[in-house]
Order: structure tokens, then C-alpha cells, then sequence
């Protein structure tokens, strides 16, 4: 490799060589030590919880595919046709998954705080685990048959590899549901949760008149996780859209791949974001928690402070964001 000139190891290539390995080494230990506080504080965990560890997994499972990234653009050597589309699966596999994982995150904590005495929404919050269950029949089931379509159409020479031009994913009516299903309603969801969070938030009396928590800083991260969610995303999905009608234009293709790189950013930024801004959270509301509990019961023949104290521990529970010092 140290003969390798610009010709042989161009620009391009050292920068998903360098961005993959960030991405690989962080998002992995990030993912995994998220992994060991949730397990840890099993007994204590929400219902939201159980989307995180679920999404930890995910972005566990899209950063293990990145080696083979990092081994291909490096030019450590030649990856087998098989090789490449069986990680190229599993990580775009794992990216809808996080997207899906991402959405119910932020509708679960919408509804939760929305509607923190309805028995329904308490109930249907419980069925967390059913709807990660779901969401990974749907990603696998979807990328078996893009991977048997893939050999079905697969042309009879084919070494460019994770360079190549995303055939299945361009087609018209793969595409329409890649960007309806896989993209347009979960950023639909996210926007109007996003909404509902801050718009319950701004009118709760009892959060703003509450030192528990500061309502600027949680609306501050609702509207920095719905910008990490379309930074890394949004330039994939358009990048699809581009690639419909100009199949032969290099530039656009390498933008594509570009738009790629992005995407697994996200597998870096979701424990920042979720995990340990939660776990951080924990920590601070333990002595709080139990305080206010016994002020709820000191205070059970007045209605309304009890109300308000459950709507406010509710909220605080449900958004699960970190409070500074």
C-alpha cells in the first residue's frame, strides 16, 4: 500500500476509508456500553427503553458491515460479488431499521406525555416489544427478496462492488416504497411527535413552573434529534430520487455513495442522542423521584397537586432527556 499513488488510492476513498473506521470504533463501543447500562438498569426501564435496546442492536449490527467497507475502499484487496451485496443487504437492513426504531421512539414520548392518564395509551405503550418484533420481520423479510430479486437480475459481470450503481433500489416501484414506507411516513411521525412533544411541553403549567426540569433544554434536544435524523437520512433518500433519471453520471453516483456514508453516521450519533442522555437522566432524578413521591402521598387529599405532580413525573419519565447541572 505504500506504493499507492492518488491514481490507485484517490481522495474519495480515504475519506470513507477514515469515516468508516470512526464510525465502526465509536458507534460499537458506544452501542455496546448503552447496551450495558440498559441491562443493568433493566428493573428500572420504560417502555421506551426497550425501543433504545433494540435500536442499540440495530446500529450494533450496521457498524459490524463496516470493516468490509473500510477493507474494500482501503484496497487491502478484492471482496467476492456474494460478499459485498450480503453486507450491503444487512446494512441498509439495519438502517430502516433504525429509522423505524427512531420513529416509534419519538411517537412513544409523544403520546406518553400527551396522554399521561389514558389507561389506552399505558396499555399500548406495554406493547412495545410486539411492535421491534414487527419492525424486524418487516426490515429482513424486505431485504431477503431485494437479495433474491438481485440474484435473479443479476448481470453477468459485476466487480464494482460497493461502488456500484444501486440497481433494485432505483426502480420505480421499489423506490416509491423505499421513500413512502421507509422514509415519508416515519419522518412524518417524527415531525408531528417532534411537534407534540414541544406544544405539550410549552403549555404544561406544571412543567414550567417545575424546577425538575428544564423545558428549554428538552425542547433544545427534541429539535437536535429530528436534525440528526434528517441529516444523516434525507440526503440518501434524495440521492435515490437523482439516480432514477441519470444512471450514467458518475458525479451523481459518487454523491450517492457520499450519501451512504452519511447515513451510517447515525449508528454514531443515536447513543449520544438517546442512550446516555437517558442514563445521565436516570441518575440526577433518583433522589428527586423518590422526594417527590413522598410529597405526592403527604399531599393526597389535594387533587390537584396530586395531578400534577403524576403529569409532571409522566412527562419527565416518557421524554427521558438529561438535564444539566
Amino acid at each position: 500500500m505504500s506504493n499507492c499513488t492518488n491514481d490507485t488510492f484517490p481522495k474519495s476513498d480515504q475519506v470513507f476509508v477514515a469515516v468508516y473506521s470512526v464510525v465502526f470504533i465509536f458507534g460499537l463501543i458506544l452501542n455496546l456500553t448503552a447496551l450495558v447500562i440498559f441491562f443493568r438498569n433493566s428493573k428500572s426501564s420504560s417502555h421506551t427503553t426497550v425501543y433504545m435496546i433494540h435500536l442499540a442492536f440495530a446500529d450494533i449490527i450496521l457498524v459490524c458491515t463496516l470493516p468490509l467497507r473500510i477493507y474494500y475502499h482501503g484496497k487491502l484487496g478484492v471482496l467476492s460479488p456474494t460478499i459485498c451485496e450480503f453486507a450491503g443487504l444487512i446494512l441498509l437492513s439495519n438502517m430502516y431499521s433504525s429509522i423505524f426504531l427512531l420513529t416509534c421512539i419519538s411517537f412513544d414520548r409523544c403520546v406518553a406525555v400527551c396522554f399521561p392518564m389514558s389507561s389506552r395509551v399505558r396499555e399500548g405503550r406495554k406493547k412495545a416489544w410486539c411492535v421491534c418484533l414487527g419492525i424486524w420481520i418487516l426490515t429482513i423479510s424486505t431485504s431477503l427478496l431485494i437479495y433474491f430479486q438481485k440474484e435473479q437480475d443479476k448481470p453477468p459481470h459485476n466487480n464494482t462492488c460497493f461502488s456500484g450503481f444501486p440497481t433494485i433500489s432505483t426502480q420505480k416501484p421499489a423506490l416509491a416504497s423505499t421513500l413512502i414506507v421507509g422514509f415519508g411516513i416515519p419522518l412524518t411521525v417524527m415531525i408531528f411527535s417532534s411537534w407534540g412533544l414541544i406544544r405539550a411541553i410549552s403549555k404544561s403549567t406544571a412543567v414550567q413552573t417545575s424546577n425538575l426540569v428544564d423545558s428549554r433544554k428538552i425542547k433544545r434536544m427534541i429539535i437536535t434529534n429530528l436534525a440528526i435524523f434528517l441529516f444523516c437520512f434525507l440526503p440518501y433518500h434524495a440521492m435515490l430520487v437523482l439516480l432514477v433519471d441519470n444512471r450514467g453520471k458518475d458525479s451523481l453516483l459518487k454523491a450517492y455513495q457520499y450519501s451512504l456514508m452519511v447515513a451510517c453516521l447515525n449508528a454514531m450519533l443515536d447513543p449520544v442522542a438517546y442512550y446516555f442522555t437517558t442514563e445521565t437522566f436516570r441518575k440526577k432524578m433518583d433522589i428527586e423521584a423518590v422526594h417527590k413521591k413522598r410529597q405526592m402521598n403527604s399531599h393526597s387529599s389535594d387533587g390537584h397537586n396530586s395531578s400534577r405532580a403524576h403529569n409532571v413525573k409522566a412527562s419527565v419519565e416518557s421524554i427521558q432527556l438529561t438535564r444539566s447541572k
